[in-house]
């Protein structure tokens, strides 16, 4: 036996060698002698193989055998090597995944029965049989459309009585396009006969009154077959009809239904000589059944189908077009009300038991301000370098110098904002280092430029600030109150009402320099205990610019507030009231000290303010000229000029010497033979520049008429180890020696770095250090830090902000109302909707349903998507036009980024995002005669909100990076047609290359074009009239051809909502991360 196996394995694989080769080459003769020859050899007691090439092995249902692999090719139900074996489970499995059956009946899948589960009994178990997987209909009418099948009891009295317990049954099976067929005999769901139908030709008569339904079908021949060893076929000595099925019958057959309402379908199968035999042994005229029939089929091909003709609905069309229309008038005359009424908001009185804005004020520790070496570099040029100073509670700082001598850059250091290049220097806060957190809770900063929402008014604006960045335990009536204390402390009640306004708006506004007191008012009212401005009286009169610093000496003065500010050229009445003095020139330090010594110190060191001079105008213009070479060396100049050096004794009497001297007057300066005059010698000013800013020694007069001997000696020159000055030290009137480089600023520069002024300045940075850390509880200045921890966050701003909520909603009523003021924008997007939803129902108005009518509808919703699609440009500037805005608030610590995005993306989302949509696809629909079914029109609505917010999103997303906004207009049309090319109506898919096929899961319109038009396309039948015949085709097939997904409507929606989603949370954090101050 153990040689055998390898020998009959042997055998086998030469076998199917053979037969692989003979069936190339060879009749199917040849092959059967050939593998009848190979058998010969095969051992005796190893059964033969089923092989129904031979006439030993034939096939069951009268299934056609396959010539080269020997199998029979089954109908479906039925398996088995001879097809004699029923198979469970159900049609939608497929012939080959069917199982066999196991014990005496089949156990069959849901939605289907009968002997070979076979018939279907619900619409959901043919799904899966349809090429779309829905749709599907279990026809049960009885009518083959293309295969039907057919479940039948046998009701014959005298049959049942013969067969006793056992069930005789039938099943019956026709297929149309081949015009055949099969009609089996069951006892106890065991075949007992078999015929098969040719020639065959089915009719129906239906009665619509829901009378008498009847099929019939009509075969010309028939072949029928006993299986032996089954019931009337010999088992068990019954009787045995196989000679008279093989011989008797012959045709013609027929299988006749009717069915009345309401009760079940009778058959009756009729073969002559079939009915003789009944008749003969049963007294019946013929086989008599009750049958059960089902068949799956789309919907569209289920008899008497008839495509849903559009019908247009006019009234509800005017009623829809009329209700949007009313919409718009309604927000129209909404918005104009709004922008138009006037909004008064009166004083606020508190109660004096329970003054929080007083105690907001007065509740806080007082902060000095100390910096040495404070130095910056910018690509590897020094911008500022070796500034050092500091600033008092109760005083006004002031920051002064020529156009770019570095005031601004130096004010930004000392507020610690951002800023590109290298920032180094020590910085104190009553003697303490702190940390940039605790540093800007303390302090408030406001910008040379005016940034705010032009479409709020003046009290909307300084209150938005005060809600924001007060105590949140504060009640709003005590934020009101401190609002209006501001607006009367700057001059600004009187325009409390009026617009911000822009040049570019339809109202000017306020003045530039009410706008400036505006930006003022809005870090005033949170108190900081260090203020800085930029620049706090540019673009103000000189009245207005006076009011500005008087609220700021009160500040200071009456509340303890550090201020700072830089200044150019401030009128002598606003020099006055400063108390310390920055003086820069390009990037170092001229002058820092009390303003009070300054003039002193420059007569001093031989720069002295003629009379009838603003000191202020005087040293900005001095730092200016000082910059130049010394003694005017700009190759121009005669030698007279060039003589009047550093050392020069000449000075300026008086104005009137200087303005009353004629042009061509010698008296007044040293005339030079040596080269001729010229014309820009001879100027005014230019004799007037070079008697005012040329370095002289102090006049003896002068020096006589001093005070004190102590205050000569405060602007005297420091001595240094090694730097011994050339002159002799007991002479005050001789000058200090001139700096090594040659030019007037060098002199400047050298001479305060010697002098006791910032000899004094150190020290006091020093004692305020060593007071800190020795925690003595008094710095240098005499102010009370109260302990030896002065932490910052307790000087007037260590409270609790706003929560996220309340941020929210603050920042949400601000965006409304300027979108309500400014709605030109919303009310073009729905304007555009409505018109452009009208004109789109008008062209495409009541789609048919045929080809035409499934190209019109490509059209439409291409049109409608690209519409939308580049109507979303306009979020471009959502962040744009605030841009700025946003990064000082944020800089200022208004508001928390995700806050201030919430509110933007929401108020940009509801109204321009979600209405446009919804007026467009409320007119279109019905207008254009899309199918008229709710959930079809839902998912209409809910795709085109979808791919509006998705591509609003990616639009946000741009406007965001790109911080120009024409690279931002280019991207994003770039990307919108891009997107467009894909979206499966210019460009095949399966035209795309493989390599190119992932660029379509990129677009936007590839999601909303295909579930648009699966939506609506997938379910209908059209109909084409060509050549005098109407061709029916599905809706499902063309998509198909059209490389679209049937299956795809639910993920496309779904993959639109991620898209949007995505490229918002990418828009927040381009905006967290890109949009921070940067100076």
């Amino acid at each position: 036996m153990a040689l055998r196996l390898p020998r009959a394995l042997a055998l086998a694989a030469l076998s199917l060698a053979c037969v692989a080769s003979a069936s190339n080459s060879y009749s199917s003769v040849d092959m059967m002698r050939a593998q009848m020859a190979l058998m010969e050899d095969r051992p005796k007691d190893c059964p033969p193989c089923f092989n129904c090439n031979l006439p030993i092995n034939t096939c069951g249902q009268f299934a056609p055998c396959n010539g080269y692999s020997g199998k029979c090719d089954c109908p479906a139900g039925f398996g088995g090597d001879n097809c004699l074996e029923p198979l469970c489970g159900s049609l939608s499995r497929g012939q080959k995944n069917r199982p066999g059956r196991q014990g005496d009946s089949c156990e069959c899948d849901e939605g289907w029965m009968g002997i070979n589960c076979n018939v279907c009994t619900s619409d959901r178990a043919c799904d899966a049989l349809t090429e779309t997987g829905d749709g599907g209909v279990c026809y049960t009418g009885g009518e083959v459309v293309k295969q039907n099948y057919q479940m039948c009891d046998v009701t014959n009295r005298a049959i049942r009585n013969l067969l006793g317990a056992q069930v005789p049954q039938v099943t019956f099976t026709c297929d149309k396009p081949s015009g055949e067929c099969d009609f089996q005999f069951w006892v106890d769901e065991r075949e007992s006969f078999m015929c098969h139908l040719n020639d065959c030709e089915s009719t129906a008569d239906f009665d619509s009154s829901g009378g008498k339904n009847s099929t019939s079908y009509k075969c010309d021949k028939v072949r029928c077959e006993c299986i032996p060893d089954r019931m009337l076929c010999g088992a068990n000595g019954s009787v045995d009809l196989s000679e008279f099925l093989v011989e008797g019958i012959r045709g013609p057959a027929s299988f006749e239904c009717t069915q009345r309402a309401g009760e079940a379908k009778k058959c009756a199968f009729q073969e002559p000589e079939m009915n003789k035999l009944i008749s003969d042994m049963f007294g019946d005229s013929s086989i008599l059944l009750t049958c059960g029939a089902g068949e799956c089929l789309y919907h569209t091909e289920v008899p008497g189908f008839s495509p849903d003709v559009p019908k247009i609905n006019t009234p509800l069309i005017a009623g829809v077009i009329a209700g949007c229309s009313l919409f718009l008038v309604a927000v129209i005359l909404g918005t104009w009300y709004l922008s138009r009424r006037q909004f008064k908001y009166g004083p606020i009185h508190l109660d004096d038991s329970d003054d929080e804005a007083i105690k907001l004020m007065t509740d806080h520790k007082p902060a000095s301000l100390y910096f040495q070496n404070v130095c910056y570099s910018l690509n590897g040029k020094d911008i500022l370098s070796g500034i050092q100073g500091m600033a008092h509670p109760g005083e006004l700082t002031a920051i002064m110098g020529a156009s770019g001598a570095g005031k601004t850059t130096f004010l930004d250091i000392l507020a610690r904002k951002n800023k590109r290049g290298q920032v180094s220097g020590e910085f104190y806060v009553n003697g303490e280092k702190v940390s940039d957190t605790d540093y800007k809770n303390a302090t408030g900063f406001v910008d040379q430029e005016d940034t705010m929402l032009p479409t709020l008014t003046v009290h909307e604006t300084i209150l938005t600030s005060a809600l924001l960045r007060l105590p949140r335990d504060m009640t709003r009536a005590a934020k009101e109150q401190r609002v209006f204390e501001v607006e009367k402390q700057l001059g600004i009640y009187h325009i409390r009402d009026s617009l911000i306004g822009s040049e570019e708006g339809k109202g000017r506004g306020i003045s530039g320099g009410e706008k400036r007191r505006v930006s003022i008012a809005c870090e005033l009212v949170t108190s900081p205990s260090i203020l800085f401005l930029d620049e706090p009286t540019s673009g103000l009169d000189a009245y207005n610019a006076y009011n500005v610093i008087e609220c700021l000496v009160t500040l200071a003065k009456t509340y303890k507030r550090t201020v700072i500010f830089t200044i150019h050229q401030p009128r002598s009445n606003i020099v006055a009231l400063f108390d310390r003095l920055i003086l820069l020139a390009q990037g170092k330090t001229v002058y820092s000290g009390p303003l009070h010594q300054c003039q002193d110190y420059f007569d001093h060191i031989g720069y002295s303010c003629p009379p009838g001079f603003n000191i202020a105008d005087y040293l900005v213009d001095l730092t200016m000229h000082a910059s130049s070479t010394t003694s005017f060396d700009d190759g121009t100049l005669s030698e007279d000029v060039v003589s009047v050096g550093p050392s020069s004794t000449r000075a300026v009497k008086s104005i009137a010497s200087i303005s009353g001297t004629s042009v061509g007057d010698d008296s007044t300066v040293e005339a030079s033979s040596s080269r001729p005059r010229s014309r820009r010698r001879d100027s005014v000013r230019l004799k007037q520049e070079r008697e005012l800013y040329t370095r002289r020694k102090q006049p003896v007069d002068t020096a006589a008429s001093s005070d004190a001997g102590d205050e000569i000696g405060a602007y005297k020159l420091r001595q240094t180890p090694h730097r011994v000055p050339p002159h002799n030290q007991d002479d005050h009137d001789d000058l200090p020696p001139p700096a090594p480089t040659g030019t007037d600023l060098d002199i400047l520069v050298h001479s305060y770095i010697q002098s006791d002024i910032a000899g004094n300045t150190h020290d006091e940075i020093q004692q305020a250090i060593t007071t800190a850390a020795n925690s003595n509880g008094q710095n240098s200045n005499g102010y009370v830090v109260d302990g030896p921890n002065i932490n910052v966050g307790t000087m007037g701003r260590g409270y609790a902000r706003v929560g996220y909520w309340r941020q929210f909603a603050l920042l949400s009523q601000r965006t409304w109302r300027n979108l309500y003021r400014n709605p030109m924008l919303m009310l073009t997007h729905y304007a555009i909707a409505i018109l452009l939803a009208v004109f789109a129902g008008y062209l495409f108005y009541g789609l048919s349903m045929d080809i035409a009518g499934f190209q019109n509808r490509l059209g439409l919703f291409f049109f409608v998507l690209a519409l939308f699609g580049f109507s979303t440009l306009t979020t471009l500037s959502v962040f744009s036009q605030e841009r700025l805005l946003f990064v000082r608030e944020r800089a200022n610590g208004y508001y928390s980024p995700v806050t201030y995005f919430a509110a933007k993306v929401l108020f940009d989302i509801v109204p321009l995002r979600i209405i446009p949509p919804i007026l467009l696809g409320a007119i279109v629909y019905p207008m254009t005669g899309l199918v008229a079914q709710a959930d079809k029109f839902f998912v209409f609505m809910l795709v085109l909100v979808l791919f509006n917010l998705a591509a609003a999103a990616i639009c946000l997303f741009i406007g965001i990076v790109c911080k120009d906004g024409g690279v931002a207009n280019l991207i994003g049309s770039l990307v919108m047609l891009f997107s467009l090319l894909f979206a499966g109506l210019l460009l095949n898919h399966n035209a795309i290359p493989p390599a190119a096929l992932w660029l379509q899961w990129l677009s936007i319109f590839h999601y909303g074009f295909e579930a648009l038009i699966v939506n609506e396309v997938t379910q209908l039948t059209l109909i084409d009239h060509k050549i005098g015949i109407d061709i029916t085709v599905p809706g499902a097939a063309i998509l198909s051809s059209f490389g679209f997904d049937n299956q795809a409507m639910w993920p496309d929606i779904i993959n639109l909502g991620v898209f949007g989603a995505v490229f918002i949370v990418l828009a927040y954090g381009a905006m967290h991360v890109l949009l921070v101050e940067r100076r």
